[in-house]
């Protein structure tokens, strides 16, 4: 129980560590493009990702979450399916259960939207996070708001190739463990 709390606890900080560092690359050279000025390049990429890789962390446990939760209510409806053919639920049963559908599952597969929808609320979240760290360091809200345009746009795009990547290795991994179990 330790070993697989610890090996977790590793991931995670590996997985939010190497966003961390990515995020701090881009906003230094985006914050540069934007301003031409290396102390407020630096000082934006340096102050942002910080806040920026505490608000990812919160931003991908949430999403965790949510899939586990979605994951589960496919195994109750994949239940209650299989009653309702059965004839084993009541029709009053499954108007209860769901809300007026009949016997379908409303749970969302880890698909394109759902991912479409991780990357949007991520971005959202960038965005405010972005604007108010630069107006803060440059007291300027023209100059904040461009860069809470640009830098999350910009981010944006990777961290879905970063969230992607970690998930193809937490993919292979999880291969690697069942094929020792087996």
């Amino acid at each position: 129980m330790v070993g697989v709390l610890l090996s977790t606890a590793r991931k995670l900080a590996l997985k939010i560590a190497s966003y961390g560092v990515m995020h701090l690359v881009v906003a230094i050279l985006v914050a540069f493009a934007l301003t031409r000025d290396w102390r407020v390049a630096l000082a934006v990429g340096m102050v942002e990702p910080f806040f920026q890789t505490i608000a990812y962390s919160i931003h991908d446990r949430v999403w965790h979450r949510i899939e586990r939760r979605r994951r589960a209510s496919r195994i109750e409806e994949a239940a209650e399916a299989f009653t309702a053919r059965l004839e084993v639920m009541s029709p009053e049963e499954q108007q209860r259960a769901h809300g007026g559908h009949h016997g379908h599952s409303h749970a969302l597969p880890r698909s394109l939207k759902q991912v479409a929808l991780k990357t949007v609320t991520y971005g959202l979240m960038h965005f405010a996070v972005a604007v108010t760290v630069a107006y803060a360091l440059t007291g300027d809200i023209r100059t904040a708001l461009a860069i809470g345009i640009v830098e999350p746009m910009v981010q944006t795009v990777f961290f879905t190739l970063h969230d992607r990547i970690w998930t193809r290795i937490e993919a292979r991994r999880a291969a690697r463990r069942q094929a020792l179990t087996a």
